[in-house]
């Protein structure tokens, strides 16, 4: 995606690393699987890459605009972006120096797995991303970097890789390095078994996990990477973007996360989103 052609357009300022996957014949036969991985590191100014096939794109932190793409993007730290193929050339405009992660998948059930991730039919989609997914993406590009011609086995390594990365955006319990202890993973599961209809408080969370209230926000933020509130909230407009594309109306896929009020849902939704609900059910009807 970033490599010797964008420096040869005066993008000596940045820094890449990057790497291809041939799959084995066990990932052809699941039908997706990651092609590509890499991470760039840019200094402030213009800078210009290629994505040609589907593409799930992260950054740690910095912040960057996105001018080929219309409307403009503006991408802060935590935001990740699918790109789908034949998106072209992005002219990326680094405001503050910035890290992007990224990796292309490829497979006839590409379209399926990146829909699951987040993507919203053939048009760019800005969304936020959980810690465990930085890491597992920083997982993945460290081990196609590493890619040597003798490695046995890099397909199983990786497509372990990729599909936690759909369960953590999905909602399921992944840790940020380890399995999440049984107390952590209970309040997650009893989210997910509610359909995030109701917003559970700090204080029933901490009674659900049967430790103090203080004690389990520190655990939470320690195995997830992120406040428990802010987690739940993640999740409910994951649910609701999946409403949203299923034809339920603003009001509907509101009160379906437990949010009765359209004005806050709508609110939350594009903190979260980066747009409104109902810009985004218009583009998921397209």
């Amino acid at each position: 995606m970033f490599g010797e052609k964008g420096r040869d357009q005066g993008q000596e300022n940045a820094v890449h690393a990057q790497g291809l996957h041939e799959p084995d014949h066990i990932a052809r036969e699941s039908g997706v699987w990651i092609d590509a991985a890499g991470a760039a590191m840019l200094a402030k100014g213009e800078h210009r890459t290629v994505a040609e096939k589907w593409t799930w794109m992260a950054m740690p932190y910095g912040k960057v605009t996105i001018h080929s793409l219309h409307p403009d993007l503006k991408l802060k730290a935590g935001d990740a972006l699918i790109l789908p193929p034949g998106t072209g050339t992005l002219i990326l405009q680094v405001e503050q120096d910035a890290r992007l992660l990224w990796m292309t998948v490829d497979g006839r059930l590409a379209t399926t797995f990146m829909t699951e991730l987040g993507a919203c039919g053939r048009h760019a989609m800005k969304q936020g991303t959980l810690p465990s997914q930085i890491r597992l993406a920083e997982h993945i590009v460290q081990a196609i970097v590493r890619l040597q011609p003798d490695d046995e086995a890099p397909s199983a390594h990786l497509q372990q890789l990729m599909w936690a990365m759909l369960a953590s955006h999905s909602g399921q319990p992944v840790a940020m390095d380890v399995v999440l202890s049984h107390e952590i993973a209970k309040v997650i599961d009893a989210m997910r078994n509610n359909r995030y209809r109701d917003s559970l408080s700090l204080g029933e969370m901490s009674a659900l996990s049967r430790m103090p209230v203080e004690t389990f926000r520190k655990r939470f933020v320690a195995e997830v990477g992120i406040p428990p509130q802010t987690y739940q909230t993640f999740c409910k407009m994951e649910r609701a973007k999946s409403l949203l594309k299923r034809g339920y109306s603003v009001r509907n896929a509101g009160a379906e996360v437990g949010m009765n009020d359209p004005y806050h849902f709508s609110k939350t939704f594009k903190n979260v989103v980066g747009v409104s609900p109902s810009m985004y059910s218009k583009v998921a009807q397209q």
